[in-house]
């Protein structure tokens, strides 16, 4: 009876107990589109009885329990004796597994996170309102976590609480606990508690699709805060506290921070290759860019046409927005996008795995070339740059454009910016970055002594490098790109991956005076700078004169035109094919005076003196100087320089340009032959002399001055004026001479010649013919036309008839003046005078006597 009763009473008791128990269950509500929840214990909290009431009493006797508030503080307290910061009772392992099962439990719905409801309440009504916990578990949570950039502070900050409790412990992660327990189970058993994804990942290969699926969505939630990260926290944290301490975490700023960074010399191993790791891991999928994504999300519509989720889902469409925000970088409207886009351009310049579509198209070359070259400091890149000649053709096209999209700013060539930082501080401290800017004030400065050799070389293999491709050459491409459409087009193959070498940059320098662009005509003219400096910036006669610099120069250090200078002295034994282009180099320099360095120095102060007001270019400055040789005072250095440049004109017309520039049809139609017979021997020039009358007017007055200043700087045995030498010799006095054996001083020739022409003295044919193409153009009349003498009479017999004279002063039909008596010896006397005024005169024009000049004299040292 007694057991019966007693048996009762259990009964009544386990009743009691089970009715007490539904009585406490309280149910939340908070988000009524996520679906109602029951709260763990009735309170949304752990107990404070049972395995955790010993630890409450230690560590949270002041916390009232309800709403998550005793398991924020277990959870503040173990992690603060996993650092080794907790004296006293350490909360107990079955503690840990009852606070892990009460967060487990309430990570399926957001309302039985009670604090967490309340504050993101309005922001699931914004983004996440078509979303259910009930049809799927922590489905609310996982949209408000891939929204985090739209939350407000409040719900921002509460989302973060549960990633942090994610990233200490995979299990509170519904999704990603669902699908991959059986993969750790299997895979990680061993793990530690903590380490279970990060053992995943390495074994990504043998993990189902499902979990891979939730640990990429994971990553992509959590790769904004590197505290959610804890193998980059941990290895990074050193770094952190020394580079970036005041940076606030969040929106990839302290990651960004530490990148800047990577390269200093203090920072360390360990957290520089797990930070690697983590970009290049980044730069595969877009999606975990959380920086650029937020930066540039408006963009990708405005500029691009495109969506983020577009890009997600198409990898094409993905790598064509991308490109698009590149190539359009300027014109974007966010600052900070474009901030974003130059920092991983930077990181691509510094490191292969970080060109995504580089990396893939070289994997082979660098497995073949680059096996043994370990990534970073740009030294894979620059390795596969050194076999260039021996890539596959799909590698040279993505190395080509990996070099082109590098070409606009220092940050972006890595080699050079860090061989040229003390450069760059002082040479360069006020240049703004952008636009190659800095890249052309180091290469201005590389003449000074102050550049380091190591700097000094890499500017010029970059120099070397842009002269390969105009696209290469970012302020040039820019500045021309219109007038390269216009007049070089077709030019160069647009084939992936083929240079140009050379021939649109050498289109532009043969077509200058065609480009309506002062910008265009100014990078064309820096460019021919480059060519005259260092023969290797010349990729075309770089190429023709290989084998000749080898045989003859190759002790010559390149740089400041020393291999130009070699390949002249050895012109005449140069192949055929590098003689022409030096030559034609040589033309190009004759153009500027500022294109022969040597030149331009000696003759500073003539030019200030004479040429002060002379534009520079088309060789005005140059012709200038050669006009006023005779002066009083001029430098006999300049003038020594300047003889030896018009000896290379008289023997080579291409030289000089206003011949080569209006005489090019001419040359086409008279001379043909001769221009394939050029020597240095001047047989196109002469051939233009003999066909002189022929010509058009703009290239006889351009032979005339030719000619007229190959005379008056006559030196015996000159290629163009050989035909005068025995009349020189005959009809002009040895007193033109300076000294005994000495050249003829400036204009003595063509005094002598002209005053012989002029005086009816007989000169030789040819000589006769030179002489009369450098005279003016009106002197010259009085030769070509005796004609005109017949004219003269015929007007005076009609005056004569008109007037009724009897006597006989002509007489039309024998083309005769006939006087007689007083009128007779007038006509002799004012004959005489008229001879004499006119020989005078024409002398004087042939010789150019009667124009003024001033006396100019040079001050010395003082």
């Amino acid at each position: 009876m007694r057991t019966a009763w007693g048996l009762l009473a259990l009964a009544l008791v386990v009743a009691a107990q089970a009715a007490d128990k539904e009585a406490a269950v309280k149910t939340s509500n908070v988000i009524a589109s996520a679906g109602v929840a029951e709260l763990y214990n009735g309170t949304g909290d752990v107990s404070a009885t049972g395995e955790c009431a010993g630890d409450v009493k230690a560590a949270c006797k002041d916390v009232s329990a309800g709403e998550g508030r005793l398991a924020a503080c277990l959870t503040k307290r173990i992690r603060a004796q996993r650092q080794g910061n907790v004296v006293g009772r350490k909360v107990s392992q079955k503690c840990q597994d009852v606070l892990t099962a009460f967060k487990m439990d309430r990570s399926k719905m957001i309302n039985r996170d009670v604090p967490l409801a309340r504050a993101c309440k309005d922001d699931v009504a914004k983004v996440c309102k078509d979303v259910s916990d009930e049809s799927s578990p922590a489905s609310v949570i996982g949209c408000l976590r891939d929204s985090k950039a739209k939350l407000g502070a409040s719900c921002k900050a509460e989302v973060f609480r549960t990633q942090q409790e994610v990233a200490d412990d995979y299990r509170l992660d519904y999704k990603l606990y669902t699908a991959c327990k059986d993969d750790v189970s299997n895979l990680c058993s061993d793990s530690d508690q903590g380490s279970e994804v990060e053992c995943l990942t390495e074994k990504r290969l043998q993990v189902s699709w499902e979990c891979q699926n939730q640990m990429f969505r994971n990553e992509k939630e959590s790769s904004d805060d590197i505290r959610l990260s804890i193998r980059l926290f941990n290895k990074c944290l050193t770094d952190q506290q020394k580079f970036c301490k005041d940076v606030e975490p969040g929106h990839m700023r302290v990651q960004e921070c530490l990148e800047d960074n990577i390269e200093e010399s203090d920072f360390t191993a360990e957290c520089k290759s797990e930070l690697e790791n983590v970009i290049a891991k980044r730069v595969t999928d877009f999606r975990l860019d959380v920086a650029l994504r937020e930066a540039c999300e408006d963009d990708l519509k405005g500029t691009c046409g495109t969506t983020l989720k577009e890009m997600d889902e198409d990898d094409k469409i993905k790598k064509t927005a991308l490109n698009c925000l590149q190539s359009y970088r300027e014109e974007l409207k966010s600052d900070t996008c474009k901030s974003e886009l130059h920092r991983r351009l930077s990181r691509a310049a510094r490191d292969i795995r970080f060109d995504e579509v580089l990396a893939i198209s070289c994997t082979d070359d660098r497995n073949r070339f680059c096996s043994d070259v370990s990534p970073g400091s740009a030294r894979v890149i620059r390795c596969l740059q050194d076999n260039r000649n021996n890539l596959d053709q799909k590698c040279a096209a993505a190395l080509f454009d990996h070099e082109v999209k590098m070409a606009e700013d220092i940050d972006f060539k890595f080699p050079m910016k860090r061989s040229c930082a003390w450069e760059i501080s002082s040479f360069c401290k006020d240049v703004p970055h952008g636009h190659a800017r800095i890249v052309r004030c180091l290469e201005d400065h590389l003449d000074n002594t102050d550049m380091s050799k190591e700097c000094k070389d890499e500017v010029m293999k970059d120099m070397n490098r842009m002269a390969q491709d105009f696209r290469l050459n970012w302020r040039l491409n820019h500045a021309c790109e219109a007038d390269i459409q216009k007049i070089c087009p077709n030019m160069c193959s647009s084939s992936p991956g083929v240079t140009c070498g050379g021939l649109v940059l050498q289109c532009l320098q043969d077509k200058q005076d065609n480009i309506t662009n002062q910008a265009c005509q100014d990078e064309v003219f820096y460019y021919e700078l480059m060519e005259v400096t260092d023969f290797r910036n010349d990729v075309i006669l770089a190429e023709a004169c290989r084998n000749d610099v080898e045989m003859y120069c190759k002790d010559v250090e390149p740089g400041d035109g020393r291999v130009h200078q070699c390949l002249r002295y050895n012109r005449d034994k140069l192949s055929e094919q590098c003689r022409n282009e030096e030559m034609k180099l040589a033309a190009l320099e004759y153009r500027d005076i500022r294109l022969r360095p040597k030149l331009n120095k000696l003759c500073s102060e003539e030019k200030a003196v004479y040429c002060k007001d002379t534009k520079p270019g088309k060789a005005r400055v140059i012709k200038c100087l050669m006009e006023n040789m005779a002066q009083p005072n001029f430098g006999e250095e300049c003038k020594e320089e300047l003889q030896k440049r018009e000896d290379m004109m008289k023997s080579d017309y291409r030289y000089d340009i206003g011949v080569f520039t209006n005489c090019e049809s001419d040359v086409d139609t008279y001379c043909k032959e001769a221009k394939t017979k050029l020597r240095g021997n001047a047989t196109v020039l002469k051939c233009l002399v003999d066909n002189f009358k022929t010509l058009a007017e703009t290239c006889q007055s351009e032979m005339s001055r030719a000619v007229r200043m190959a005379l008056w700087d006559y030196k015996p045995g000159a290629a163009l004026t050989t035909a005068c030498d025995n009349d020189v010799d005959s009809q002009c006095p040895r007193g033109a001479r300076s000294r005994s054996g000495a050249v003829f001083t400036i204009g003595a020739v063509g005094r002598c010649l002209s005053k012989s022409l002029v005086e009816g003295k007989k000169l030789e044919g040819k000589c006769r013919t030179l002489v009369l193409a450098a005279a003016p153009k009106d002197a010259r009349v009085y030769f070509d036309h005796p004609e005109s003498t017949s004219a003269l009479i015929q007007k005076i017999a009609q005056v004569q008839q008109a007037a009724g004279l009897e006597s006989v002063l002509v007489d039309a039909d024998s083309s005769t003046v006939t006087v007689t008596g007083w009128v007779a010896l007038a006509c002799i006397i004012s004959l005489i005078i008229v001879f004499i005024g006119g020989a005078v005169l024409l002398y004087q024009r042939m010789v150019g006597a009667e124009k003024p000049h001033t006396l100019h004299i040079k001050s010395g040292d003082a």
